[in-house]
């Protein structure tokens, strides 16, 4: 008999995201449905997974990273909004089915960390807008954030180890927010 143990997942850590920067007409549909397949679909098919596992021992932790761009948009960053506001309207769904056990699912919402992502963002988004690159990081990216700093992978880390321990085992379908005070205006 195949020893499952192995195979057991405790907690499930949704973290994709790519980017394409287009206005909505000139968005092609292929970018379209990939930036939501991988974003969306791909957090559903991960979540689908690995519950029954989670339901059979009755524990679980899903943890999904969202972005600044779960709770406002952007212009000329449409797939990538609706995706990521999506993921929170998902979990919400998917902790009321998981009431009944101790498994949990929530969504960090980071602002922009300086990633790959985010540099190849710098150059679409000044191409878009037609100004320098470190206007976007000053003016679109900085700007927003009353803290005016990026958020780094620490912060970020820091959120996933709490939604891990026990003592957040009431914390389910929630939105953690780290923005630098962008959405407390």
């Amino acid at each position: 008999m195949q020893n499952t143990d192995r195979h057991q997942i405790d907690t499930l850590i949704n973290n994709a995201g790519l980017q394409h920067v287009a206005k909505v007409e000139e968005f092609p549909l292929a970018k379209w449905d990939l930036l939501l397949d991988v974003m969306l679909k791909g957090a559903f098919l991960m979540t689908r997974a690995v519950l029954p596992g989670m339901r059979a021992r009755g524990f679980g932790r899903i943890i999904q990273i969202g972005s600044i761009h779960s709770l406002v948009a952007s212009p000329y960053k449409s797939a990538y909004v609706a995706a990521k506001h999506a993921m929170l309207g998902f979990a919400k769904a998917v902790a009321l089915e998981t009431a009944d056990v101790d498994i949990t699912i929530n969504t960090i919402c980071p602002a922009y960390i300086r990633t790959p992502l985010v540099e190849a963002q710098i150059r679409d988004q000044a191409r878009a807008r037609q100004i320098p690159e470190e206007e976007v990081v000053r003016r679109i990216m900085l700007q927003p954030m009353p803290k005016q700093a990026f958020i780094t992978y620490e912060e970020v880390v820091a959120a996933v180890e709490y939604l891990m321990s026990p003592p957040a085992r009431n914390v389910t379908g929630q939105t953690i927010t780290i923005d630098g005070g962008w959405t407390a205006q």
